[in-house]
């Protein structure tokens, strides 16, 4: 007796088969990335989808803060100080002498007359915006460092180990409390000369001292991919190297790369209030450091003067952080199931 002969289906036949399944048999029969199941993962967690509104909602007021400024009707240079403070420096209006006001909600700052929501709704602005190019320029230096010193062999790697090295031995507080006096004494007879280099320098300290770990991380990378099948394929046809590193190699970096955005961006806002509470980096511009450092003086009379800065430094750095370790383990694949 002979046996039973698999049944062999052509390709219109499976079609047919699959054409009729439920719409989720078909999803899980087609393949997916690693990305899209790490932003499946995003998906389903709650708390970095909380994360990720709070950073949205930071975001939009920096955007539109003038705009929101405008909608309370508050303005950052509230004018006359002599007309909204008493003798002591103190608000005439609101907290923390006087009771809640619609034309200063957060009060009015002390010894400047500045109303303290547009200098929050600023802040947000400085904060952010430093903390966006510092995350850019790191990351882009970080990368090209990492990649190059990943591929080459010999003296290149050497040399790009030993400049990651020198970084990492400067502490980055001690350099911009040395540019800080120099600055000062530069540009101090041109007001907006000195804001403009003040930002500026802040911006190179933090890049120049944030590239580090993604460059050690990418060559890390770059030395286990640069064995693989593909790369020496491509090395033997003759392809570029440039083409390989940003063709080949960077594709498969985008995890690594996503990871150190997002736990980037808390670190730079964090250093950003702290470098201004020490008096150093963006200080004539409005900045939640900046309100700090002035209301530390005012904390026993006008407590509110110091909580709305630290508040909104510490729900964005917390939001960011959270976020962060929800990316790293969304895009580890130690952690797929």
């Amino acid at each position: 007796m002979s046996g039973l002969q698999p049944t062999q289906l052509s390709d219109k036949e499976v079609d047919a088969e699959t054409a009729d399944q439920p719409e989720v048999v078909k999803q899980e029969l087609a393949g997916r990335s690693p990305t899209q199941i790490a932003l499946d993962r995003l998906k389903r967690d709650k708390i970095a989808i909380a994360c990720a509104v709070t950073f949205i909602v930071f975001v939009l007021i920096a955007i539109f803060a003038p705009l929101l400024t405008n909608l309370f009707g508050v303005k950052l240079n509230a004018g006359d100080p002599g007309t909204q403070l008493d003798q002591f420096n103190f608000p005439l209006y609101g907290p923390p002498d006087h009771g809640f006001t619609w034309k200063a909600p957060l009060g009015i700052a002390p010894n400047t007359a500045n109303d303290n929501l547009a200098e929050w709704f600023y802040g947000a602005r400085t904060s952010l915006a430093v903390a966006t190019v510092a995350t850019v320029v790191s990351t882009v230096i970080g990368l090209l460092m990492g990649l190059m010193a990943g591929f080459s062999r010999g003296w290149g790697d050497k040399l790009i180990g030993f400049i990651i090295d020198v970084f990492l031995s400067l502490p980055f507080i001690l350099v911009a409390l040395a540019l800080a006096p120099i600055l000062v004494s530069r540009f101090g007879g041109s007001p907006g000369q000195l804001k403009f280099w003040q930002f500026t320098s802040l911006l190179i300290v933090l890049s120049l001292f944030g590239w580090m770990t993604l460059a050690r991380l990418v060559r890390g990378e770059v030395l286990s991919l640069r064995e693989r099948e593909f790369v020496q394929a491509a090395r033997v046809i003759g392809v570029p190297t440039r083409t390989i590193l940003f063709k080949e190699l960077l594709p498969n970096l985008l995890a690594p790369i996503i990871v150190s955005i997002s736990l980037g961006l808390p670190a730079f806002v964090a250093a950003e209030a702290g470098l201004a509470y020490l008096g150093i980096g963006v200080v004539r511009i409005p900045s939640w450091g900046q309100t700090i450092n002035k209301a530390v003086d005012f904390f026993n009379s006008y407590p509110l003067y110091l909580y709305a800065p630290v508040l909104g430094v510490l729900l964005l750095v917390v939001s960011l952080n959270l976020l962060g370790d929800a990316v790293r383990d969304a895009f580890d694949p130690k952690t797929r199931r």
